[in-house]
C-alpha cells in the first residue's frame, strides 16, 4: 500500500528500464537505457508548497550505477525508499496521566523537541510591490530615513535582503521608500535644514520587514521588472518576492495524528524525567487519554 500511495502521487521517479545512470548530481539525473534512449530528471531541492510546506527531492543513485526496471532513482517527499514513510515511530503510552489528556488533549516528552522529531521546515513568501503614487514613484533603496547602519546589514546595495541572510521579526527584508506631501517640518528636519542649508528629502518609509512572531534564513530572492518585459499588476514598476525558511519545532497547541484517524492537540511538554517509563527503563514519549 505505502508503495503504491506513493507511485500515484508523482513525487518519486523510477527507472522505466533496465539501464545505466550516465550523471547524477543533487539537482540532475541522466539515465541511458538498454535500448540507446536517454531520459533527464531534474530535482526539486526545497521548493514552497502551496501550504507554506517544503517540497524536496533526494537522489538515490551514482553516476555509473546500473539500474533495474522499477528501481527508485529519485525519492520524493514522505517517503524513504519508495515507500510512503509519513511521520516517526515513537513510544505511545494509552494511559491517563493527571487529567492531562482530557478528551482530546495529548502529552509529550521534551525529548520529541530536543531531538527534532517532529520538526518541520516551512518556506514563507514576502511581497513587496513598488508603484506609483500620486506624488511619485517609490524606489527601492538601502537610504531610508531615521533607519541606522545595524538594521540595513542584510541588505544589498539595491535594498534588497540577500539571500544567506538570517532575519528575525521587524528586520527588513526590502528596504523602500515614497515620496510624502509638504507637511510641517519636525525637529530634526529644521536641524538637517540648518546644518546643511537645503531642505531634508521628502519621503517616507515602506519598506517590507519580517511580521511578528517569525524568523528564518533567505533562500531565495526574485525580482519582477515591468522594463524588462516582466508581467506584472497595472500600477506596479517592480515586484520583489522574498523567500524565508524557518525550523519550526513542535509546540503546545500543535496537532499529532496516527494513521488510523486518532489526533489530538498538544496540551503539554513535559520533560523527559517526569514521563512514565516502562519495565525495561524506555521513557514514553507520547501519552493519549484511552477515552479520547
Amino acid at each position: 500500500m505505502e508503495q503504491a500511495v506513493a507511485g500515484a502521487m508523482g513525487r518519486v521517479i523510477t527507472a522505466k528500464d533496465d539501464g545505466v545512470i550516465s550523471y547524477a548530481d543533487a539537482s540532475t539525473v541522466k539515465i541511458s537505457y538498454k535500448n540507446d534512449q536517454e531520459a533527464v530528471f531534474s530535482v526539486e531541492k526545497f521548493k514552497r508548497s502551496a501550504q507554506s510546506t517544503c517540497y524536496n527531492q533526494k537522489v538515490l543513485v551514482k553516476t555509473g550505477e546500473r539500474v533495474k526496471k522499477g528501481q527508485v532513482l529519485i525519492d520524493g517527499p514522505a517517503t524513504d525508499t519508495g515507500e510512503l514513510a509519513l511521520g516517526a515511530n515513537v513510544v505511545v503510552a494509552y494511559m491517563s496521566f493527571d487529567g492531562l489528556g482530557y478528551e482530546d488533549a495529548i502529552v509529550i516528552s521534551d525529548r520529541l523537541v530536543k531531538d527534532d522529531v517532529f520538526t518541520s521546515i516551512n518556506i514563507e513568501e514576502y511581497e513587496a510591490s513598488v508603484v506609483d503614487t500620486k506624488l511619485g514613484p517609490e524606489e527601492t533603496t538601502r537610504d531610508i530615513p531615521n533607519v541606522g547602519e545595524e538594521a540595513l546589514r542584510n541588505l544589498d546595495e539595491n535594498g534588497i535582503v540577500v539571500v544567506g541572510a538570517e532575519v528575525a521579526p521587524n528586520d527588513i527584508l526590502v528596504g523602500k521608500i515614497a515620496p510624502k506631501g509638504e507637511t510641517e517640518l519636525t525637529a530634526e528636519e529644521r536641524l538637517l535644514r540648518a546644518i546643511f542649508g537645503e531642505k531634508a528629502r521628502e519621503v517616507r518609509d515602506t519598506s517590507l520587514r519580517v511580521p511578528h512572531g517569525e524568523r528564518g534564513t533567505i533562500i531565495d530572492v526574485s525580482i519582477l521588472d515591468k522594463e524588462k518585459g516582466d508581467e506584472i499588476e497595472p500600477g506596479t514598476n517592480r515586484k520583489i518576492i522574498v523567500k524565508a525558511a524557518q525550523m519550526r519545532k513542535i509546540v503546545i497547541g500543535d496537532k499529532l495524528a496516527g494513521r488510523h484517524g486518532n489526533k489530538g492537540v498538544i496540551s503539554k511538554i513535559m520533560p523527559a524525567s517526569d514521563m512514565p517509563y516502562m519495565p525495561d527503563g524506555t521513557i514514553v514519549d507520547v501519552i493519549i487519554s484511552p477515552l479520547s
